[in-house]
């Protein structure tokens, strides 16, 4: 029997993004931004909001693609505030274009953001194995050390409660229940990393830059 998550069910939408994305890891720099600037969108509101806009900001913010998102000036900003397709929080959307702008920066410090997110594990998934949904935290260490890195580096709306989600969702922390059919399907693919158990014990380091990254920046960055 297929059985989802619990805060999976009640919507095909969330359903589908839990059978297709969720927990997967993720190793795409392009994707790891598209999924950043949704959970940031996220802040105070349901993840079935942000799914239900998630195609509106594809056709309206470039496809999510950082180069031209740190291109954004006001007048953007502006006209993004006066589309009902969008959430439109000022803060979040310029957030957005800050974004951007530091997630190139972590691309030519360290080859690539996949680096970055994934050196704080060296590579491995950190798996609750929970066997019920309220055994899930809303944070824990990594997210918190992570959150003071990515802030230092210049990056917005990025509290430990929204990184300990895109943790999830990117597949570097496995919250799927173990009674969830996608989490048997997920860690028996191929390939799949090594898993480890939370430490509680110890604070995360950041992972070593790897040098710069051969893109050259875009105007003004």
């Amino acid at each position: 029997m297929c059985t989802p998550c619990p805060w999976a069910r009640g919507s095909s939408l969330l359903e589908a993004y839990h059978n297709e994305a969720w927990g997967v890891p993720v190793h795409d720099d392009h994707l790891h931004f598209e999924m950043l600037v949704l959970e940031t969108m996220q802040a105070g509101l349901s993840w079935l909001v942000v799914l239900k806009k998630r195609e509106h900001y594809r056709r309206i913010c470039d496809s999510f693609d950082p180069h031209r998102i740190a291109l954004y000036g006001e007048d953007t900003i502006k006209e993004m505030m006066e589309s009902p397709e969008l959430i439109r929080n000022r803060r979040k959307l310029a957030a957005m274009v800050t974004n951007a702008k530091a997630f190139l920066r972590v691309q030519r410090e360290f080859g690539s953001f996949d680096r970055y997110i994934w050196g704080w594990t060296g590579g491995r998934v950190i798996d609750h194995r929970l066997a019920s949904q309220d055994e899930m935290p809303v944070t824990n260490r990594l997210s918190d050390a992570l959150s003071r890195d990515m802030k230092r580096r210049g990056f917005s709306f990025v509290g430990s409660i929204t990184l300990y989600s895109h943790l999830q969702a990117i597949g570097v922390i496995q919250d799927h229940l173990t009674s969830c059919f996608r989490y048997r399907e997920i860690t028996s693919a191929s390939g799949y990393p090594q898993r480890v158990e939370d430490n509680h014990s110890s604070t995360p380091q950041p992972p070593t830059p790897q040098g710069p990254h051969t893109s050259s920046a875009p105007p003004g960055e």
